[in-house]
This record gives structure tokens, C-alpha cells and sequence, in this order.
């Protein structure tokens, strides 16, 4: 069964419909996760709790939002020039309005202006924030004088340039550290990706440099997973298993959208999924052939069967999905995002012990 429900887009004042499988909101209950979604195209951080036994939404405005990396003390959040950074308040949840709706609170206190180098995903390591510098062509951390650091660039790539030369746009970390990323093509000129982006994607091995699995269609979110590499084959609608040593990707399950975003808790994963635009971009894609039965929302996969046993799907307000993360051992946390009264939120303070030692 589904569930049907309404919510109001403040960014674009524009009406949000979603359907959801009528198990969703007992299933992240047991699993003890909440959903944070980024939606490119609309402009807003989504976070999907639970409350009272229901799905509970808040939408919050990040411009271009693309990229998420979670851990429990920190969210990261890329947008079009710059990276925030919601630090999580101890003891704050439950103590704002509704009193008892949430479990924790997420404020938003940093942010690192990186100038538009096109983030795409990020993720923690060890105690720092790896980045995917899509324009630059390579992987980059952060310091507090430039712009960005860069740390490694696939062999192909001759020199550092603001070209989008391959179109990296996905890491997996093994052990704290860059293991794998994604690119669509190994091209060394300005946006040569877009050539032959239906067949050219690639999976590099960080450390070795080495290209471990060639002919994917543009693929996203490359992940080390209970011992798997999984990647998201996007322009085939997969979520695929893949054999470094065989240079295979065989696929796990076919959803009805353009795979992007990546999530686990356990054996199940999140998996979001796109309309495709009709644009230079995503024409000529092997889902284009069925564009008008693609969903734009978040299934649920349970990797031992191939089976999607739960969705989430925006039925209008709501086209592109860019990154999926799960918060762990959180119901329905409160995030105060970069721009509350955009939000149509009250601004929420937290004040120091005062000081009055001048």
C-alpha cells in the first residue's frame, strides 16, 4: 500500500506531493535511521524522520545542494560554492517546539567558501573532509587558507585546470581512507566526459591509479560495503556488485530511475533515483528509452535478494535526487539550516555561558 501526503516548497512556493510505501516509516523505526536526501534542482535538504508512527519531513533551503557526509558529531553540506557545516547540539533536541517531536539538533555554525569547483560527494575520513572537486578533476580536503587542497588526480589528468575534464563525481573510503572514485570518462580536455558518457564511466583505484572497470553509463556513488564494491550503474537504472580483479560489474537490482545517492544500514540499502531533463546531459541514455516511467524518490534494497521492499517517491515538486545519507540511532532530529527564515523556521539560538570578564 502507499500513503500520500502534501508539503509546502517554501523556496519555490511550489506545492511538494510524495508517495510512500505504507511500511516505510515502521521500517526506518526498527532500523533506528533517519533520511537526509539532497534535491539538486530544488534546491533543498530533505530530512525524513519519524514521529508517532508517521513519516515526518522538513525541507530546508541549501542552493544547489549536492553532496552529504555524515557522522555523529557533524554533517557536511556541499552546495554551489560552498561547504556548511551543521555541528550537533547536545541536549538541544528535546528541548525545542514541539517539546518531545525531536531527538536531537543539528545547527548550523561553519561555512567554507570554495568558490563554484562543482562539489559533488564528500565524505569523512579521518578527521577530515575528502571532497570530490568535480571541476578540478581530483580529490580535495579543506584548510583554512585556500580554497581547497588538492590531494590526488587520476593518471589521465594532465594538469589542474577548472575544465571538468573526466566528470569525477563519487569516492568509496576503505578504512578512513580514498579507496575508489568514479569518473565518466577518461578524458584529459574540457568536459570530453560528455562524448561518449552512455558507455564511457569508469571505476579508479585510488592508491594503484589503476582503472579496475571500464563501460559503466555514467556511473555514481562507488561504495565499499560489508566487503563489496557496489556502484551505481545510473544511466542503466543499476545498483551493481563489482570484481576489481575481473574488472565486472554485475548488477543487484534494476530501479525505475536514475541511480544516485547511496546509503546503508546492514544488509539494506538507500538508493536514489531521478527523472532525467532531456538535455545534452542525460539524452541518449539506455533509461531514456522508458523516461516517462522513471520515479524520482528513495527505494529501499535489501542486497540479499535484489528486492525493493520499501520507497519513497516525489510525485511532483521534486524531479532530481543528488545524495542519500542515513543519520544512525536518530528518529526525527531537528536541523536548523543555512537560511531558517527561508525555511519559514524560527531561528534557533544557543548561547555560551556569559562571560562578562571585560
Amino acid at each position: 500500500g502507499e500513503s500520500l501526503a502534501n508539503s509546502e516548497n517554501r523556496l519555490r512556493h511550489t506545492e511538494v506531493r510524495y508517495l510512500h510505501s505504507s511500511n516505510l516509516a515502521d521500517l526506518l523505526t526498527q532500523l533506528r535511521v533517519t533520511l537526509v536526501i539532497s534535491t539538486y534542482q530544488a534546491g533543498k535538504l530533505v530530512v525524513v524522520g519519524v514521529h508517532e508512527g508517521k513519516l515526518a519531513f522538513s525541507f530546508h533551503a541549501v542552493e544547489r545542494v549536492m553532496g552529504i557526509a555524515v557522522r555523529a558529531d557533524r554533517i557536511a553540506v556541499g552546495s554551489q560554492s560552498k561547504i556548511y557545516f551543521l555541528d550537533r547540539a547536545a541536549g538541544l533536541g528535546p528541548q525545542i517546539e514541539p517539546h518531545g517531536r525531536h531527538d536531537a539538533c543539528y545547527l548550523t555554525r561553519l561555512a567554507h567558501f570554495t568558490g563554484p569547483i562543482h562539489i559533488h560527494e564528500m565524505a569523512w575520513g579521518h578527521d577530515e573532509l575528502w571532497i570530490c572537486n568535480t571541476m578540478f578533476s581530483c580529490l580535495s580536503t579543506l584548510d583554512g587558507h585556500a580554497s581547497f587542497v588538492p590531494r590526488w588526480k587520476p593518471r589521465f589528468i594532465s594538469q589542474l585546470s577548472d575544465e571538468d575534464r573526466c566528470h569525477m563525481n563519487s569516492m568509496a573510503l576503505e578504512h578512513g581512507r580514498p579507496r575508489y572514485v568514479t569518473v565518466l570518462a577518461e578524458t584529459d580536455t574540457a568536459a570530453g566526459w560528455r562524448e561518449n558518457k552512455a558507455t564511457s564511466g569508469c571505476i579508479l583505484d585510488v592508491p594503484s591509479g589503476e582503472t579496475v572497470a571500464r563501460g559503466l553509463s555514467m556511473p555514481h556513488s562507488v561504495r565499499v560495503h560489508d566487503g563489496r564494491v557496489l556502484v551505481l550503474n545510473s544511466g542503466r537504472g543499476q545498483i551493481s556488485v563489482v570484481d576489481p580483479a575481473r574488472g565486472s560489474a554485475e548488477p543487484i537490482a534494476l530501479l525505475p530511475g536514475y541511480t544516485r545517492g547511496l546509503a546503508f544500514r546492514g544488509p539494506l540499502a538507500f538508493v536514489g533515483q531521478s527523472r532525467i531533463r532531456e538535455t545534452n546531459i542525460f539524452g541518449g541514455l539506455p533509461i531514456a528509452e522508458h523516461a516517462d516511467k522513471l520515479e524520482c524518490g528513495v527505494s529501499v534494497v535489501d542486497l540479499r535478494s535484489g528486492q525493493r521492499i520499501a520507497h519513497l517517491t516525489f510525485a511532483s515538486g521534486v524531479e532530481e535526487i543528488f545524495d542519500v545519507q542515513v543519520l544512525p540511532e536518530l528518529r526525527c532530529p531537528a536541523i536548523a539550516g543555512p537560511d531558517p527564515e527561508t525555511d519559514g523556521q524560527k531561528h534557533i539560538w544557543l548561547s555560551a555561558q556569559p562571560r562578562w570578564d571585560i
